[in-house]
């Protein structure tokens, strides 16, 4: 991770057919682009990849998410539980649904704890929306369970768990609706892009008309399409399309070489010499089924995790996170969220449904997130600097004990 270590010749093969062609829109044009389709190529590969039966190719994760909530009717006032460790773009996608983030506890799968959210239903519940965050998946079954009990919708973000499965079963593919992401960062990259995938050809039908103004796609001359319903522009280009379906073609590589390479770096981690540091990892639901995009590791205390992660820059030792002090993907540091009441720009009637996110207290999250260090694994790492980096990250825990 992120699959720009590994852009080759059949990225720009991909591109090459678009700008060939001439055409760039992913719709229509059909004796012009010469048979190149790598938008709906690319669809009718992830299905085939993931397992669902419909993908719909968007312009960014975010619009995958606005794209699943409007096509399952999530919207004005209903409230959306939403777990506070995720990139922020889970909290906006569920805001500009006109609907309300409800933050629950996460435990240390570091995604939401299925035990937790029962705490926080109350009757505008609408939707449960878990994020598999770090390349690794949520107790996705409990949680579907839980939903299915409750008459919940499920919808999942598997934007950063792309490829990841819990018992051979693919991550999106638990909930009602599925989203990922394809930004510049992630496993597979269009530069932008996403996609939200399902089994109910509803939901899908609805998805592709909301993310294209509302066409329908149907018959061969686009002014003359139906618009079943408003909708929005969350297009994906055909030159980012081209782009991620060489992408696609190499998750496997991707996956192994991730998988491999994590697993020499947790090795090296569970040594018996690094015992009286009580380093533990993450739990993970299934470890066979992890994307192995990050090892996340959980120090004793918060004192010894930030003094690790600060002595780890020091080393040189790139691409590690301390999520506490992050500002975009933990709750806790989100101002902007915090001032939602004075500062943003949502519909008053919005606001009055909101709480205060100022007040929000989730200590078992803090907790979690005040010990917790996630190292980033990358494809292109050769074994001299896998090497050097097991033996720097070693040297900095051994030192705080």
């Amino acid at each position: 991770m992120p699959g720009f270590e590994i852009f080759g010749d059949e990225e720009r093969k991909q591109v090459g057919d678009v700008l060939d062609t001439g055409v760039l829109f992913r719709y229509g044009f059909d004796q012009a682009r010469k048979g190149h389709w790598k938008a709906r190529t690319f669809e009718a590969e992830l299905s085939e990849r993931i397992g669902a039966k419909y993908c719909h190719l968007c312009s960014s994760g975010t619009a995958a998410l606005s794209i699943a909530l409007a096509s399952c009717g999530v919207g004005a006032g209903d409230e959306v539980i939403v777990p506070p460790f995720t990139f922020i773009a889970t909290i906006e996608a569920v805001l500009t649904a006109g609907a309300v983030p409800v933050f629950s506890e996460i435990d240390e799968t570091l995604c939401l704890d299925p035990e937790a959210i029962e705490k926080v239903i109350t009757p505008r519940t609408k939707a449960v929306l878990p994020v598999h965050m770090c390349g690794a998946m949520a107790r996705i079954d409990e949680i579907k369970d839980f939903c299915d009990k409750k008459g919940l919708i499920l919808i999942e973000d598997a934007c950063q768990a792309i490829g990841a499965t819990l018992n051979g079963k693919a991550l999106g593919t638990f909930g009602q609706m599925g989203c990922f992401s394809f930004d510049p960062v992630k496993t597979i990259t269009c530069g932008e892009g996403g996609a939200v995938i399902t089994d109910d050809k509803e939901l899908y039908t609805a998805a592709d008309n909301f993310a294209d103004h509302g066409h329908d796609h149907t018959g061969n001359d686009r002014g003359l399409e139906g618009h079943p319903v408003l909708g929005t522009n969350f297009r994906i280009s055909e030159l980012n399309a081209a782009v991620g379906l060489a992408q696609l073609r190499k998750l496997d590589f991707m996956l192994e070489k991730q998988r491999a390479n994590k697993k020499v770096l947790k090795d090296a981690l569970s040594h018996p010499d690094l015992k009286s540091t009580k380093i533990a990892f993450r739990k993970i639901p299934d470890e066979k089924g992890d994307s192995a995009t990050f090892l996340s590791f959980l120090m004793p205390d918060e004192s010894r995790a930030r003094k690790v992660a600060a002595d780890l820059g020091k080393a040189g030792v790139d691409s590690c996170f301390y999520w506490y002090d992050n500002n975009w993907h933990y709750v806790r540091n989100w101002d902007h969220l915090k001032k939602l009441k004075s500062s943003a720009m949502l519909p008053v009637k919005l606001l009055d449904y909101c709480p205060d996110y100022g007040k929000v207290k989730l200590p078992q999250s803090d907790g979690i997130m005040g010990r917790t260090i996630s190292t980033l694994i990358k494809l292109s790492w050769s074994e001299e600097e896998l090497t050097q980096r097991i033996e720097k990250m070693i040297d900095v825990i051994k030192k705080i004990g």
